[in-house]
């Protein structure tokens, strides 16, 4: 005869050795998730201040440079890298156009003359 008994109670065990397994995966994505925050963070404290001013250079490197951007402005493109205050104060005097944006002639203090 079949006994109703041990049968739910095999199911239950069924069901517990279930669960448990996904338990374990659950705490395992939860620990792939926490590495993966704790290294952005990392990365974020270890990444470089952004620079004051920027340059944005030419399509090629014969070509002279497009424009002076403020530091995190929005409209730099990928071709621009970091300069300091008196780079940048130089490139305005030769000419290169600072951004209508960010206005880095302004927070410099440059006066075209």
């Amino acid at each position: 005869m079949h006994d109703p008994a041990s049968s739910r109670l095999a199911l239950l065990r069924f069901l517990e050795r279930v669960q448990q397994t996904d338990l374990e995966r659950t705490r395992r994505w939860i620990a792939a998730e926490e590495q993966r925050a704790q290294e952005r963070r990392r990365g974020a404290e270890a990444r470089p201040p952004q620079p004051d001013w920027l340059l944005e250079l030419g399509l090629n490197r014969d070509a002279p440079p497009n424009m002076v951007h403020a530091g995190g402005c929005h409209m730099a493109g990928k071709r621009s890298r970091g300069i300091g205050r008196s780079d940048a104060l130089r490139w305005l005097a030769e000419g290169i156009p600072a951004c209508t944006h960010c206005r880095p002639d302004s927070g410099l203090g440059y006066l075209e003359g």
